[in-house]
């Protein structure tokens, strides 16, 4: 077998756990929003845009909004402390975070299955829930900082989508040593932007026809990319 194709397989992996994980996140950012009254879970500084616009047009939900940054640094710092201790014992801590978010993103389904329909977005029942689906997304968020940080982003495709452009750009127009690095980083970067539209164009039509339970669909997608983490 040759060293190309070894190289390949490696790489091959990384690629489908990102892609994965990027459809994870587009499925349940657009789950918690539709079900949650505009509630963003995965990228959580979205709410803050929510926030200034309740501040002109008054809706419901403010309270669970609020609570959002909070929660996810609080998520994030434990999950930094998690990685610590795994670095500090040599032991590989993808395994874990994937595990734990799946565990907190099954809690999201099953608490999201039993409040629904929600009729006051501000009680404690539909919070707790909303707080649940952010902690699941913060630990995504921090695994790909701490751990994933050599793969292409999964939870906000903005810098992935002025990355692609740039490097469409250096492929034809720029310098000859940048085209290869450029090729490369859309290589990565292409398949994650495009899982997260398909999980997020999923994600409406599963809560569309399933509710909560079509948080079935990420579920599955982290339990593959747990698989493929190692």
């Amino acid at each position: 077998m040759t060293q190309a194709v070894l190289e390949a397989r490696p790489a091959g992996r990384a690629i489908l756990s990102t892609s994965a994980l990027a459809f994870v996140a587009g499925f349940v950012d657009v789950v918690g929003f539709v079900a949650l009254f505009g509630l963003f879970t995965a990228h959580v500084t979205g709410n803050f845009v929510v926030l200034g616009s309740e501040i002109v047009h008054a809706q419901a939900g403010l309270f669970a909004k609020v609570l959002a940054l909070p929660m996810f640094a609080l998520v994030v710092g434990v999950v930094r402390l998690v990685v610590l201790y795994h670095e500090q014992r040599s032991w590989r801590p993808a395994r874990t975070l994937l595990i734990a978010e799946t565990v907190i993103l099954i809690g999201f389904m099953l608490g999201g299955a039993a409040i629904v329909p929600v009729n006051d977005p501000d009680a404690w029942s539909p919070v707790l829930v909303g707080m649940t689906g952010v902690a699941a997304m913060a630990v995504q968020n921090a695994a790909g900082r701490l751990v994933f940080s050599a793969h292409a982003p999964t939870t906000i495709m903005t810098g992935n989508t002025t990355q692609v452009v740039i490097d469409l750009i250096d492929m034809n127009r720029g310098p000859a040593d940048l085209r290869a690095k450029a090729r490369q980083r859309i290589s990565m970067m292409l398949p994650s932007i495009l899982a997260f539209a398909v999980g997020a164009v999923a994600g409406a039509y599963g809560y569309m026809y399933f509710s909560f339970w079509c948080l079935l669909a990420p579920v599955a997608g982290l339990v593959a990319a747990t698989v493929l983490s190692e």
